[in-house]
């Protein structure tokens, strides 16, 4: 159980998941054609048109929804921010 004063946003452990590794995510196929929620999964990760790109944590809830369009995007580490990338907030 966490104390009452520990903070929601920090893990429980000091030090513990504090970085998490970042995946660039790049949409290569078109969501046209294809199941709805695969399209709304796209937009949801951040993705807009074909060859743009974003840069994610490597979380659970971000894995699941790759798996679930890994045939429309290509996943890389993100090793840089390039000019095209964009960080999602909230993350």
């Amino acid at each position: 159980m966490l104390a009452p004063s520990a903070s929601l946003n920090q893990p429980p452990i000091p030090g513990h998941n504090r970085t998490m590794a970042d995946v660039r995510i790049t949409q290569v196929r078109s969501a046209a054609s294809r199941k709805a929620d695969q399209g709304r999964t796209l937009r949801a990760l951040g993705l807009t048109r074909i060859r743009s790109s974003v840069v994610h944590e490597d979380r659970p809830e971000i894995l699941g929804m790759i798996k679930k369009v890994s045939h429309l995007v290509e996943v890389e580490p993100a090793t840089g921010r390039g000019d095209g990338d964009r960080k999602r907030r909230g993350q």
